[in-house]
């Protein structure tokens, strides 16, 4: 299977299952039109009025090497890989729900504001604890592990972080483990003691906001009703250059009322921000909100405008990252993380402050979902195994796409919630994430081009 695809006078091939991605020129891009599904005489007629037979013959040579040699129409046998028919899953990430509360409301949040459809709570520290030793006891012989502090608003519960986290390093000695922490916030909260503390002991941190400041207030304000924007901006800066503009995001969301988010995107970069990732929000139609599929041209669009602009900055003071742009050529995933992707429901769980496990936190307060708890140590063996094999090639939709291993199957949550079974992707997600893929590539392709 091939995808190929132009923007500008840039022509794109991909191999999808080799994972081999080919700059082409306007012949080669034509010629694979019709060969090699079309015979080699019948496509030099099909082109002679455009191309000599002799350039079509040419380029027709080409493809046969690179057919030959794998790189073009490979065969996958992936499922037949020792690695994805051996494996062992294991857990390897937590993510430990620390607070649900939270200090502003968010008209688009999926967690009802925080308290997840329940009562609003904070996570013990003995449950965090046990979430800890839940996570060492379950990895297997992973070494490296990972634990996202998250709410509502993780800040509201701090004094529990630092108690988790002292009580980490303790463990993962015993266990030959390294545990790195993550915490995602809104900001609100922050001071020059957090900042301190996170900088020393979280390997990453996400730092939310959605952009401009009409943007940003007019969905994420305070309990009051005041914009958090002003608020927020001047410490999320200093976080940033704290930590040397290295492992961090400012991660934002827009919306049906923000499509061309890309000023968003560079509102944050001009900023300062130097990674930013802000992801389209995933609602139903009957909110008014939603991103609707009728939408997807003007997406298409901003997403392309953001590539130029990416381009255009990249050797400026204003040069940013975008999350959604980030591909790796040279060492790609293996191939586990391309059948399974992140993991959500087997390698990757979430812990509720009273220590219920969930798939991830898009599932938490949904009972049918409930993997059992920390205390009594167990899993919920059938739902345990419907997420580990919710893999590319048990889902239908993704057999015959070409962005399969990038996407690994896409999103659990957003299948299930728009589907009711996740193996059934989310279509509109489908669409922009194959978009952003693209952007991608042709960013990697114009600045190989400047070289």
């Amino acid at each position: 299977m091939i995808h190929k695809f132009s923007q500008g006078n840039i022509y794109i091939v991909i191999d999808t299952n080799s994972g081999a991605v080919h700059m082409v020129d306007a012949l080669t891009y034509d010629v694979l039109d019709y060969y090699p599904e079309e015979t080699r005489e019948k496509t030099v007629a099909i082109l002679k009025d455009k191309y000599s037979s002799l350039e079509i013959l040419e380029c027709m040579d080409e493809i046969d090497s690179l057919i030959n040699n794998n790189l073009l129409y490979s065969q996958e046998n992936y499922l037949e890989h020792e690695a994805f028919k051996n494996r062992t899953t294991v857990v390897k990430a937590l993510c430990l729900h620390i607070a649900h509360d939270c200090n502003i409301r968010c008209k688009y949040c999926f967690a009802s504001q925080g308290n997840f459809q329940g009562e609003r709570s904070l996570m013990t520290s003995d449950v965090g604890k046990k979430a800890i030793d839940f996570l060492l006891l379950n990895s297997g012989n992973r070494t490296n592990l990972e634990v996202d502090f998250f709410g509502g608003e993780p800040l509201m519960n701090f004094n529990v972080i630092k108690e988790i986290i002292d009580y980490s390093k303790e463990k993962e000695k015993a266990y030959n483990k390294n545990i790195r922490f993550t915490i995602t916030t809104n900001g609100v909260a922050l001071n020059n003691t957090m900042m301190e503390y996170i900088n020393e002991n979280m390997f990453n941190v996400v730092l939310s906001i959605d952009g401009r400041k009409e943007i940003n207030d007019f969905m994420r304000y305070t309990v009051n009703g005041e914009g958090t924007y002003d608020l927020i901006v001047p410490k999320l800066k200093e976080m940033a250059s704290l930590r040397n503009h290295e492992n961090y995001y400012v991660r934002g969301t827009f919306t049906r009322y923000n499509l061309d988010f890309a000023q968003d995107v560079l509102h944050l970069a001009d900023l300062g921000f130097k990674h930013i990732s802000v992801e389209p929000v995933v609602a139903t139609d009957e909110n008014d909100y939603a991103i609707k599929e009728e939408d997807l041209p003007k997406i298409f669009q901003q997403y392309e405008y953001l590539a130029e602009e990416y381009i255009k900055r990249k050797n400026s003071d204003k040069n940013f990252n975008f999350f959604h742009f980030m591909i790796d050529l040279n060492q790609g995933p293996c191939v586990i993380k391309r059948l399974l992707g992140c993991g959500a429901g087997a390698e990757y769980l979430a812990v509720t402050p009273d220590g219920e496990l969930y798939p991830c936190h898009q599932f938490v307060g949904d009972k049918k979902f409930s993997l059992g708890d920390i205390h009594q140590k167990t899993l919920n063996t059938s739902i345990y195994e419907s997420f580990s094999n919710a893999h590319v090639y048990n889902k239908e939709a993704c057999n015959n796409c070409w962005a399969k291993f990038y996407c690994s199957g896409g999103c659990h949550a957003n299948a299930y919630n728009f589907n009711q079974n996740i193996n059934i992707p989310y279509k509109v997600g489908c669409e922009m994430e194959k978009k952003r893929i693209e952007c991608a590539l042709i960013i990697q392709a114009k600045l190989l081009q400047e070289e």
